[in-house]
């Protein structure tokens, strides 16, 4: 196995794969713009031999609105194309695949924001961080607002299997 190296490349050397799978919206790239202004750009661009982006789609659009002449990239060297296919797709689901200890990143989000941190770098949306900061349960009844109400429920039908007939099962309870 060979040691990885980081290279520099010019932002216009880099080629995108025309196959990937993944899309990025203006919302998505504008974070990872904000992530590499507030942390540095940690996570390099992957290419092969040709510097076509097997992992980095996403990265090397938000350089580009960040007029970044280079960033970092790891050559992955020796991959089949169907490896480099493949790659494409996995390294994009298998993060997917991950959870959260909702209890330790409660915690940590609550942490954060106590120490004046921007939260809003961390790439959940405003409501989304509300709900993990406070995970108490609420035990407060339901509003008819909530469950609405019941008194004018749809009808629900079913057919007796004797005689075949329709009844509403609101009305015969």
């Amino acid at each position: 196995m060979t040691a990885l190296s980081i290279v520099y490349q010019r932002v216009g050397e880099l080629k995108k794969y025309e196959k990937n799978s993944r899309t990025h919206s203006a919302e998505q790239i504008k974070q990872i713009e904000r992530s590499i202004n507030e942390f540095g750009f940690t996570n390099p661009i992957l290419v092969d031999e040709n510097s076509e982006i097997i992992a980095g789609h996403g990265r090397l659009e938000a350089a580009k609105n960040l007029k970044l002449e280079m960033v970092p990239t790891i050559t992955l060297e020796g991959l089949t194309q169907e490896q480099k296919k493949a790659y494409v797709i996995a390294d994009n689901q298998l993060s997917l695949n991950a959870g959260w200890d909702f209890s330790i990143l409660s915690e940590e989000l609550n942490m954060l924001d106590d120490i004046g941190f921007d939260i809003s770098l961390l790439g959940f949306g405003e409501n989304e961080l509300a709900n993990l900061m406070d995970l108490s349960p609420n035990f407060d009844p339901a509003t008819e607002d909530d469950q609405g109400k019941l008194d004018e429920l749809d009808p629900k039908w079913v057919d007796c299997p004797h005689c075949g007939k329709e009844f509403d099962l609101r009305q015969h309870a």
